[in-house]
């Protein structure tokens, strides 16, 4: 559990090639969270960030190492023991990404040694990736596995930089430093650059060599406008899931839309994309994006009905919905699960509303996906108060961000007399996220 850190990249190649099995840890989650992990997974062994030291007090594994001096003596110190042998098996095991999905408790995804080597080849090849690359790590390492760059970065030779903390200027500075060529970000990434530009003094880093693949959220289309306009990076975009390694599809410029305006261009770049190869991707008749292929998920780990399901019929369900187009391409148009996306970072809504069911004035509550500027969107929580209760929305905030990672919790609270339910109790969310995305083309940002 780490921020992006060299020693982090050593760790996952080390332990893929011991034939061991990794587990990156969101290093923004809480202590109680950590702990259901390393529980649920089996883990052996923990390593820690030295800033999570303190959080981190009361996960108990069998072997506990502080990631620098101390795990280095305790790990790479000369030894007559020789580790226990492992005949590869490219269908064995090599991490478990946890995901937040739907429920409450994150879901372990299990990626096999093939499924990292094929996402990562094939990644590899869509973004053009060579030995004469400088990739900035600006991408979290934890996320899907830096999304198996490390992987294809390291079996091309290319050059890594890695930066601990996301902040607009710093990344500037690093491209500026290092002749950086290539990243990987979430669009919170991308704004946080592009305001960071606006103050910048001098030529932007990177202008006209830069290429960055956006994914973990559909960027907007003045934001892809924006990045070659004002920055003069190429745009890629990437879509996908951990459960598929993530690579699914992907768009970026074609050469027949080199004569195109920038307007032109990111009208088409907006879209999702087309398939990678080996895999294939369809929408069934209730309009759900579905994908197969050599690098979709095993399964979850020590989860066979919830696998089953999102496995049934031989495609992956992903709970988007979507359409493809005329040329092929898929276009997102709504997330079918209630899952919300901010800043990249998956976030259950049952989960926090579970936490704010604790809170003894709440009755009732819906937790939504709202627009937002910087993070593309973010928690709101509808909330009925209890019978002569009184809680103000500073109160119920601090009640979340007391008990859950602070990307969880929601921003803003509505009060109000009830909630719609159907027939059977059941909230529709749907039509309760409408109102707040009427004015948007897409329930999605």
């Amino acid at each position: 559990m780490s921020h992006n850190a060299a020693r982090l990249v050593t760790t996952m190649l080390g332990v893929s090639a011991a034939g061991r099995i990794s587990v990156p840890v969101n290093f923004r989650l809480n202590a109680a969270e950590v702990d259901y992990i390393v529980s649920h997974c089996g883990a052996r062994m923990l390593l820690i960030d030295p800033e999570l030291t303190e959080d981190l007090a009361g996960v108990d594994c069998e072997h506990r190492f502080i990631i620098g001096p101390e795990a280095d003596e305790a790990l790479f110190a000369d030894s007559e023991v020789e580790p226990r042998p492992w005949a590869p098996d490219e269908d064995a095991t090599a991490a478990i990404n946890y995901t937040s999905g739907t429920t409450a408790r994150p879901k372990g995804v299990q990626v096999t040694h093939r499924t990292i080597w094929l996402n990562a080849v094939t990644f590899g090849w869509s973004a053009g990736v060579s030995d004469r690359d400088v990739y900035l790590h600006t991408l979290p390492m934890f996320h899907c596995n830096g999304w198996g760059m490390p992987y294809a970065l390291t079996g091309v030779g290319a050059t890594q930089v890695v930066i601990r903390k996301i902040d607009g200027a710093e990344i500037l500075r690093r491209i500026q430093r290092h002749g950086v060529t290539y990243l990987c970000g979430a669009p919170a990434v991308v704004a946080a650059v592009l305001a960071a530009a606006e103050d910048w003094q001098g030529p932007i880093p990177g202008s006209g060599t830069v290429r960055m693949t956006v994914a973990g959220a559909p960027p907007p289309r003045r934001t892809i406008e924006r990045m070659e306009t004002e920055l003069g990076w190429e745009c890629m975009q990437l879509y996908g899931l951990t459960e598929t390694a993530p690579y699914l599809t992907m768009n970026r410029v074609r050469p027949e839309w080199d004569d195109l305006t920038p307007a032109e261009r990111a009208e088409r770049l907006v879209r999702q994309g087309v398939p990678a190869l080996g895999i294939q991707v369809r929408v069934s008749a209730d309009g759900e994006v579905e994908a197969r292929g050599n690098h979709v998920m095993e399964g979850y780990w020590e989860q066979p009905e919830t696998s089953d399901e999102a496995l049934a019929g031989g495609w992956f369900h992903t709970g988007d919905g979507g359409y493809l187009d005329g040329d092929g391409y898929l276009v997102l148009t709504d997330r079918r699960k209630d899952v919300i996306i901010s800043g990249g970072e998956n976030v259950s809504s049952i989960e926090v509303e579970d936490c704010l069911f604790a809170h003894p004035a709440v009755a009732e509550v819906a937790v939504i996906g709202v627009p937002h500027e910087r993070w593309g969107e973010t928690p709101k929580a509808l909330v009925v108060l209890a019978l002569g209760a009184e809680a103000s929305a500073e109160e119920l905030i601090a009640h979340c961000r007391e008990r859950l990672a602070h990307y969880k919790c929601p921003t803003s609270v509505e009060f109000r007399e009830d909630l719609l339910r159907t027939a059977t109790g059941k909230l529709q969310k749907y039509k309760l996220r409408a109102p707040y995305w009427a004015e948007r083309e897409r329930a999605i940002n």
